[in-house]
């Protein structure tokens, strides 16, 4: 079986590695690489300042915008990865596919302790092809860290309450930890995961999670100092409205598909998941029932057990996104790419209700189908999906260089395409205008843009900066939110058409490029 393992965890890194160096790094990537690059103490800086210390250059930026909200741990890894490999598109991704590939590793060891070989691979082989996994673990970005550290706090946590030594209750602390720094999220699953003890009534098992959770609390400790004033920079300026029903059902999708899919293709990929959730629950209650005839037998201390392994794992996949959905209620910060690790407890609980629960085989064949189907669906939309956020800012970049007139300015509508275009041309002077007051999306807060060294003008005028010629990029997406609510053009392009008169535009994959010059 270790063979079998193998093999899937090839599998695995090849389709990690498709479209790798490729597909153009969008925002949060490249807001990563340009973040971390300028070392821990700088980052500090831009993630703990406020608005009132930056100095009066920056005034002229919304002072409710919040600094960077994520823990530091990821960011620094990236920036000592990029010392040692570059900043390449492949090279910064990189590190992503070695926590996805590590989660897949953890994933097989806990289904060996929870089960056997056989169980165990069909669980990483279901994580290893599940697009979410997939296409998280080729961003430039925190969440294939964090399912990474949740899983192997999983796996502690389950040693360490069915008899293993204190060594694996420290390894579940110093894992608790390291998820805490890599994102606050974490904390909805470190929760759940010190509950386990308690429902499962195991008082010492416990009492010895309690503790454990209190040492992590401690290694936590410089983080937590600071958690306060960074939760009040997401309520001041945070850019998500609250959850919905609907998010529910995203997530699943998510979990199963990915998103997002072409609309056409909607249809499809909700069937596939509803027939996946509804099969593996179906399973799980038949498991459940013929457990509890089973009580009496022989054999039905170990059905029972097995039955409460499957139920502990469901747990995992369903209870993190029920939470995340409440707190959502009070504080939105419902986004799915943070319940990946409930994405991983939740293939690892199909492939047991594949596997472990008496599945009849045509059922089987058709939750294996469904299964496939859903992950062909997400890989191939992941693999070709070239629309918004991405676009080609490389090539974009470099015709731009040439063309570029003295006395003329690039002018990026908001940092979206700012930040992407920044990674690919460093060395070509572009300005961008910052997001306004009302929009509520402006979380690259005023210490985070001086740490980055890239200070957005209050105003279209401002960028424009009365210069000879104006190269405007804005995404098609944020023209169409100002046209669907009643206005007649953006605004942007309402002063620019007003102030200049327009030679050209352009099309770039999802982003519009207009050619302005002096009347």
């Amino acid at each position: 079986m270790k063979r079998w393992f193998l093999l899937v965890l090839l599998a695995a890194l090849i389709l990690r590695l498709v479209g790798i160096s490729s597909r153009p790094l969008w925002y949060d990537e490249a807001f990563s690489v340009l973040f971390a690059e300028k070392g821990p103490q700088a980052m500090l800086a831009g993630t703990l300042g406020t608005a009132s210390t930056a100095d009066g250059q920056l005034s002229t930026v919304s002072a409710g915008a919040a600094s960077e909200e994520h823990p530091l741990l990821y960011y620094t890894l990236l920036w000592l990865w990029m010392k040692i490999f570059g900043q390449a598109p492949a090279a910064v991704r990189a590190l992503s596919v070695l926590f996805g590939l590590a989660t897949i590793a953890l994933v097989f060891a806990l289904g060996r302790t929870l089960f056997e070989d056989k169980t165990a691979v069909l669980m990483a082989a279901l994580v290893a092809l599940a697009p979410f996994q997939v296409h998280y673990a080729q961003e430039v970005r925190m969440y294939a860290a964090l399912a990474t550290f949740i899983t192997a706090a999983g796996l502690a946590l389950w040693r360490g309450m069915h008899g293993g030594s204190w060594l694996w209750w420290l390894i579940f602390a110093v894992m608790a930890a390291l998820a805490q720094y890599t994102h606050s999220i974490a904390v909805i699953y470190l929760v759940l995961l010190a509950l386990t003890p308690l429902l499962a009534r195991r008082w010492k098992a416990a009492l010895a999670a309690g503790l454990a959770s209190l040492f992590a609390l401690f290694l936590y400790l410089p983080w937590l100092a600071q958690l306060p004033s960074q939760l009040a920079k997401i309520q001041a300026g945070y850019w998500m409205q609250p959850a919905s029903p609907g998010n529910l059902v995203t997530a699943l999708l998510s979990y199963v598909t990915n998103l997002p899919l072409p609309s056409t293709w909607l249809p499809a990929g909700l069937f596939v998941t509803l027939i996946i959730v509804a099969l593996a629950a179906w399973q799980t209650w038949r498991a459940w029932r013929d457990s509890r005839h089973a009580s009496q037998s022989t054999d039905g201390e170990s059905s029972c057990s097995n039955v409460m392994h499957g139920l502990w794992l469901a747990y995992l996949a369903f209870a993190p996104l029920l939470a995340l959905y409440l707190v959502s209620q009070v504080q939105p910060v419902f986004v799915e790419r943070a319940l990946l690790p409930a994405g991983v407890f939740f293939w690892m609980w199909v492939a047991w209700s594949l596997m472990r629960t008496n599945m009849p085989r045509p059922v089987m064949a058709a939750a294996l189908g469904a299964v496939l189907v859903g992950a062909g669906m997400g890989l191939i939309q992941h693999t070709t999906y070239m629309g918004f956020p991405y676009a080609p800012y490389a090539a974009l970049g470099d015709s731009l260089a040439q063309r570029l007139d003295l006395g003329e300015v690039i002018v990026h509508s908001n940092k979206i395409s700012m930040l992407p275009s920044v990674y690919t041309h460093r060395d070509l002077v572009q300005r961008y205008v910052a997001d306004p007051d009302s929009s509520g999306s402006d979380t690259l807060g005023i210490a985070t843009q001086h740490t980055l060294g890239l200070l957005a003008d209050g105003s279209i005028q401002a960028a424009a900066n009365q210069a000879q010629g104006v190269w405007f990029i804005i995404f098609d997406r944020a023209e169409a939110e100002y046209l669907s609510a009643g206005y007649t053009a953006h605004p942007h392009l309402e002063w620019l058409n007003d102030h200049y008169r327009l030679l050209d535009r352009e099309q770039w994959g999802d982003l519009k490029v207009y050619h302005y010059r002096e009347k």
